[in-house]
């Protein structure tokens, strides 16, 4: 442990672990899972806009819906999870370390994961899950998809107790000093993610896998909306939080900077936890049976997820001013023109944090009443998730893939692997302007998601309808281009890039920063605020739900069976 003295505070600078052998096998196969994920994934969605377009007609009696379902499922909760598990793992062992007993479990978690996934991947391939990523009752699947699911689900808790053991066990052995930073924040992750879990996880156990094994006549389609939504929507923090601990404290390493604030990174994560979770019903702003009173809000505390979001956009603003400036780059922009650009470890995050401006844009539209009316089941917002998690969140996942698998392989990044990652971030970005902006407009012009129709009734309409599809084929045929060759890089870095030692990036404080205060790390009063927004934003609408929900009246009853 080393100690280093400024005038305004004593800074203790955490040790960093090594990574074993037999971590980085652990870590890379929870990557390894994520990329063959990215290939399915990907090939679903380019066979989509190319149906959507009317270029192609699936051969061998495929189904559209099987294939979107594929697609969403893959890549939206798949290859998500699996990465967003693999990469907090890894920078778990290194700030606070594994040992051998959390390592094992940590597998347990992967293999109870990787089963649920084979087989709710078997049940869509089969034809027997075409319910979409969402499974939306009264569509129905067969049980080994929600039973496949529930594993998935239960594997990612696995692996969150052993970070929450891991913090444990590096606090009893440093008291009086604060958790590392990335350990902090996977922390909170995880506590966001397991709370917010129960909710799909209630749904699954209790009504859709009774249902689908004929136990229950009947589904209450509102309840298991509301259920999923209560988890849906801190999905989306699940997979975007991350990225928000790459650019926190990866990305200043990379500029050769440092960490702008810890308090005030340690806060904005706090503020996620809080306002991710009590927020489902701007999902449902277009569902009966919902008191208005209670989807307004939640719908103003969905906007108070805006304050972490600028607090974050500041920091990291902050930290790219302030690293520029002391390298001597002087004027308005000169620190803006002078950021590494040309190191893709550093472009590919930064050109996810530039889509994140119009696709927070986006979701503000989403979340607000009047205008989430004109939007709603559109393309629109379609295209609104292609912009935050296929390209903010992807883009920086791919970012942190070229110095993580080298660092955990053993091999280096190379100049020559460095220009292929430049080419394929510009690939992505281009890919997903074209298909993303296309879906945004189609949506205005009130094309339909979740639907494989390029024309409606012959209208005027359709033929603009077709014309945005035929724009989104070619930004999806671009993307999955972009996809072979993240794959094709990912394999070099893995298996034939030459062996070397890739540096772990993780930025220190500033050397005259405040010290943090101990409160932020008081997790009863966090996850009690946390429980007592949750139970204030649904305790009373979710009671009015079962109260006034007549048995076997649509929308809320369906008889079983398959719609």
């Amino acid at each position: 442990m080393s100690i280093k003295k400024t005038m305004s505070a004593v800074h203790i600078i955490p040790k960093q672990f090594p990574i074993t052998k037999k971590e980085a096998r652990l870590y890379m196969a929870f990557i390894s899972v994520a990329f063959i994920s990215l290939f399915i994934g990907g090939l679903m969605g380019l066979l989509q806009t190319l149906v959507r377009s009317g270029t192609i007609t699936l051969p061998w009696g495929i189904d559209y819906y099987q294939v979107l379902t594929v697609h969403g499922v893959i890549l939206a909760l798949v290859l998500t999870t699996f990465f967003i598990i693999g990469f907090q793992f890894a920078l778990m062992g290194k700030t606070v370390g594994i040992s051998m007993k959390q390592r094992k479990a940590a597998w347990l978690s992967f293999w109870i994961m990787l089963i649920g996934t084979i087989m709710t991947a078997a049940m869509i391939l089969l034809g027997k899950a075409s319910v979409l990523y969402t499974f939306y009752a009264p569509l129905q699947a067969h049980p080994l998809f929600y039973i496949g699911l529930a594993l998935v689900i239960v594997g990612s808790w696995v692996a969150g107790i052993v970070n929450f053991r891991q913090v444990y066990v590096w606090k009893r052995a440093h008291p009086h000093e604060k958790s590392p930073l990335l350990a902090f924040m996977v922390t909170i992750n995880m506590i966001m993610w397991i709370i917010a879990s129960l909710g799909v996880a209630a749904a699954v156990l209790v009504q859709f896998i009774p249902w689908s094994l004929g136990y229950a006549e009947t589904i209450n389609v509102l309840v298991s909306r509301t259920l999923f939504w209560y988890f849906g929507h801190p999905l989306v923090y699940f997979w975007l939080l991350p990225a928000y601990m790459a650019w926190y404290a990866i990305i200043p390493k990379i500029i050769g900077g440092k960490i702008f604030s810890d308090s005030l990174a340690r806060l904005s994560f706090i503020l996620f936890l809080f306002f991710s979770i009590p927020v489902g019903f701007h999902h449902q702003l277009t569902e009966p049976g919902i008191d208005p009173v209670w989807k307004f809000i939640q719908v103003v505390l969905t906007f108070m997820v805006v304050i972490p979001t600028l607090m974050t956009a500041f920091s990291l603003f902050a930290t790219f001013e302030i690293t520029g400036r002391k390298k001597g780059f002087g004027g308005l922009f000169g620190w803006f023109r002078h950021l590494p650009w040309k190191d893709v470890r550093f472009l590919a995050p930064m050109l996810g944090m530039l889509a994140f401006i119009p696709g927070g844009a986006g979701g503000i539209i989403n979340a607000s009443h009047q205008m989430n009316a004109v939007v709603h089941n559109t393309m629109w917002v379609t295209g609104h998730f292609h912009l935050t998690v296929a390209t903010t969140v992807m883009l920086t996942f791919f970012g942190v893939s070229y110095w993580l698998i080298p660092h955990l392989t053993g091999r280096k990044l190379t100049p020559s692997i460095n220009k292929l990652g430049i080419i394929q971030s510009i690939i992505w970005i281009v890919g997903m302007a074209i298909m993303s902006g296309s879906m945004h407009i189609q949506g205005l012009l009130g094309g339909p998601r979740r639907s494989s129709y390029s024309e409606y009734g012959g209208t005027e309409q359709a033929a603009d309808w077709l014309g945005y599809q035929i724009a989104q084929a070619i930004g999806g045929t671009i993307l999955f281009i972009g996809i072979l060759l993240m794959v094709y890089i990912v394999i070099k870095l893995a298996f034939f890039a030459p062996t070397g030692k890739e540096a772990f990036p993780i930025a220190e404080e500033e050397a005259n920063a405040k010290p943090t205060p101990k409160f932020m790390e008081n997790w009863k009063l966090w996850i009690g605020i946390t429980v007592l927004l949750i139970l204030f934003a649904y305790t009373v609408p979710f009671i009015d739900i079962i109260q006034h929900s007549p048995p076997g009246s649509p929308p809320f009853d369906w008889p079983i069976g398959n719609q």
